[in-house]
């Protein structure tokens, strides 16, 4: 029960915004319960008065009021409940908004250790168990423990004796249910988990579809979606034995319960101490009674395997952001595109090495800088680092001599732009999607852009034009269109900054091509720092960085550095420029 408690002390805080309807649906709830009291103990006055007499006019008076009770406890638990379910949804929505934002926040290595599909499970069916244990599990515990208390008052008040023999086997149920709340957890813990790995494999095929085609690993993955899923019925199933035990003997302890009392009342008619209406009544609230005891017991289960799902959700939330806005932030700036790095070194969490090392350099407001070297040379970390997704471990790097840990990261990214490797598209129309580079922009400025990224022709060809809908992953665009899309975003934010990360991975040579000038047009009058293995813009950088074991080892211009002969002369060999690149010919 610790864990509960710290469970529910956590997550409480978020109902804030809605305890007083919380107040009136409890308010509802003991309402409902009185009304139930009412109505049994009318139910023994007609007994005794209108059917053992055969009176009519003794049956109008106890009816009519227990008609009325009835309506009043209808109205009152039909208000309670509607309450309870909006309370509920709002109280998920709050939460999911929560953790969706703090997801948001944290850094890259965080979505590299954990599985797309096992977050979005996190987000949803674990988000939803976290509800049941705060507002639907309080809820209920209230309702059944004045339940309980009411039913308890009446049937002591028609015969303490009798009710105080019944007493002595109500807590068998909240025994039962501490004995399977250990089961009940750790099922629960391990169906949450085989539930995040299914949604993972089945996530992780969907957006590998062609690989699995092209290679026949449809049997593969099915095996894996079959070893995952059988992993949850194991886990499901052992939950569901161990809530079912419990739901059994507590059949029997009611049982057993009833069948003391009609003995008991039997004996107690024969003595003429008892009359039928009063053991009907009695026996009546006793079966009242238990229903809230048992459920007690049951919300005791819930609110245990709901554990499982808190553990999961915290785990997220305790996880700090890389980065985080600074205490006093420096004031806001019409910034220049001044960026330097001063001796910078970076170590990814959990990395042997520095992938950064006593990192120098300078750009210039509208200079163009092209960094470069082999693969895992740490030219990726600049990026990160400029854009703060992690801060460096040692050295500063600076904006127009501000240090970026002194700026909100709202207005850093504002001002520097990231064109990032992979050519990220949103599920929208491709207005849409140029238009998030700059929220708010006008239909003009949007088609301006397209056009200065030359989009703007493919786009207007196509049969719906700027409202085509794409997603992730479509075919109905090229991967140089596509490239061509996030460039138009990128000119539309006009960030004095621009980051490049190899702007042209991934396409061909006739595609790399068509974005050549495009992104000419992107980094003119712009602070730019280009990251690439396409040393094909090399020629117009004001200057080129060669970073080899995350230190940069040579910097000069492209002429500079080809003189020089060291590792840019072997990186970059022979150029083609755009006039002597050969074109496909077909062939004869």
């Amino acid at each position: 029960m610790r864990e509960v408690r710290e469970a529910f002390a956590r997550f409480w805080p978020l109902t804030r915004g809605d305890r007083r309807w919380l107040v009136l649906i409890i308010a509802c709830v003991i309402a409902a319960a009185l009304a139930e009291t009412a109505s049994i103990l009318l139910f023994a006055e007609l007994t005794d008065h209108a059917l053992q007499t055969g009176s009519l006019s003794a049956f109008w008076g106890p009816a009519g009021a227990w008609l009325a009770v009835a309506v009043l406890g209808a109205a009152v638990g039909y208000l309670g409940n509607s309450l309870a379910i909006r309370t509920a949804e709002r109280f998920v929505l709050r939460l999911r908004a929560g953790v969706f934002r703090h997801v948001q926040d944290l850094p890259p290595h965080f979505f590299q250790r954990h599985r797309r599909g096992d977050l979005v499970e996190r987000l949803t069916g674990d988000v939803e168990a976290i509800e049941q244990m705060v507002v639907s599990g309080a809820v209920g515990a209230v309702s059944a423990a004045f339940s309980a208390v009411f039913y308890s008052a009446a049937a002591l008040w028609l015969r303490w004796d009798l009710a105080l023999v019944t007493f002595l086997l109500a807590p068998l149920f909240l025994l039962a249910a501490r004995r399977f709340a250990g089961r009940v957890q750790k099922a629960a813990r391990d169906e949450r988990t085989a539930d995040g790995a299914i949604t993972s494999v089945v996530e992780e095929s969907l957006g590998n579809i062609v690989l699995t085609q092209a290679y026949n690993r449809r049997g593969a993955e099915e095996k894996r979606l079959d070893r995952e899923a059988r992993a949850w019925l194991r886990a499901s199933v052992r939950g569901a034995r161990a809530s079912e035990m419990y739901e059994q003997f507590v059949e029997v302890v009611e049982t057993l319960c009833v069948l003391t009392v009609i003995g008991l009342g039997a004996w107690e008619i024969a003595q003429g101490r008892m009359s039928l209406g009063q053991l009907l009544a009695f026996a009546a609230f006793l079966g009242y009674l238990y229903p809230p005891i048992r459920d007690l017991g049951q919300l005791g289960l819930t609110l245990t395997a709901a554990t499982a799902g808190a553990q999961r959700l915290q785990e997220i939330l305790d996880t700090e952001p890389a980065v985080t806005d600074p205490a006093a932030p420096a004031g806001e700036w019409p910034v220049q595109g001044r960026v330097s790095f001063h001796h910078t070194s970076f170590r990814y969490p959990g990395a042997e090495r520095d992938s950064l090392h006593e990192v120098s350099f300078t750009a210039q407001p509208g200079e163009f800088v092209l960094v470069t070297g082999v693969s895992g040379a740490g030219k990726s970390t600049l990026t990160r680092l400029l854009t703060r997704f992690y801060d460096p471990c040692a050295g500063v790097i600076c904006l127009d001599g501000v240090p970026l840990t002194d700026i909100t990261l709202d207005f850093l990214r504002e001002n520097v732009a990231l064109l990032p490797q992979e050519t990220l598209v949103l599920h929208g129309t491709i207005r849409e999607n140029i238009a998030c580079g700059r929220p708010g922009a006008t239909d003009e400025e949007i088609e301006r852009a397209a056009r200065d990224a030359d989009a703007h022709a493919f786009v207007r060809s196509l049969p719906h034009g700027y409202e085509t809908l794409i997603t992730p992953g479509t075919a109905v665009l090229s991967g140089g269109q596509l490239q061509r899309v996030a460039i138009a975003r990128a000119m539309l934010r006009a960030a004095p900054v621009l980051v490049l990360d190899e702007p042209t991975a991934g396409l061909d040579a006739l595609a790399a091509r068509r974005v050549v000038q495009p992104l000419r047009r992107l980094v003119s009058g712009r602070t730019t720092v280009m990251i690439t293995h396409d040393l094909t813009l090399a020629p117009d950088a004001d200057r080129i960085l060669v970073v080899d074991g995350g230190r940069l080892v040579e910097q000069g211009t492209h002429e500079e550095l080809l003189a020089y002969g060291g590792t840019y002369a072997r990186l970059a060999g022979p150029l083609p420029t755009e006039t002597t690149m050969p074109l496909l010919q077909p062939s004869p």
